[in-house]
């Protein structure tokens, strides 16, 4: 069914992801920390000064990207988060059988810290992007109504 060589590959491809899995949690982070700054520019007067401005179309691109963005790392943080606790864990669970449990160890608590920091960025992109879908809408409702 499956040869030596092509599980090789597989087994080679699955551990090179780690890394580059736990670089995008961090990334994950960060930018989730950086869009918690903004919406709170955003809460304390940004909205405002874009609502005076009167600009419907501005304010309706800002919305845009920056619920998308929000959205995005709602989606992509959980992602990156299974990702990450999975793929130590074949090679801990074979450790277990050889019976070599600091391995089993480290894998456990690498895929604990990536779930962890995957539900984390999660969650910031969910609430960030509740919080600015109701904040955006009701800024495009007062300019609509100083328009009409």
């Amino acid at each position: 069914m499956f040869t030596s060589a092509t599980l090789d590959i597989m087994d080679s491809m699955v551990s090179f992801l780690l890394e580059p899995v736990i670089i995008a949690l961090l990334g994950l982070i960060a930018l989730a920390l950086w869009e918690a700054g903004l919406a709170i520019g955003e809460r304390t007067g940004g909205l405002r000064r874009m609502i005076e401005r009167g600009d419907t179309r501005s304010l309706a691109a800002r919305a845009q990207r920056r619920i998308d963005r929000a959205d995005l790392i709602a989606r992509v943080g959980p992602m990156m988060g299974l990702m990450g606790t999975l793929i130590p864990l074949g090679p801990g669970l074979a450790a277990l059988g050889r019976g070599d449990l600091d391995v089993l160890a480290e894998a456990v608590t690498v895929a604990f810290n990536t779930t962890v920091l995957g539900l984390l960025a999660g969650i910031i992109g969910f609430l960030l992007g509740r919080m600015r879908r109701r904040w955006y809408d009701g800024a495009m409702a007062k300019l609509e109504e100083a328009g009409a």
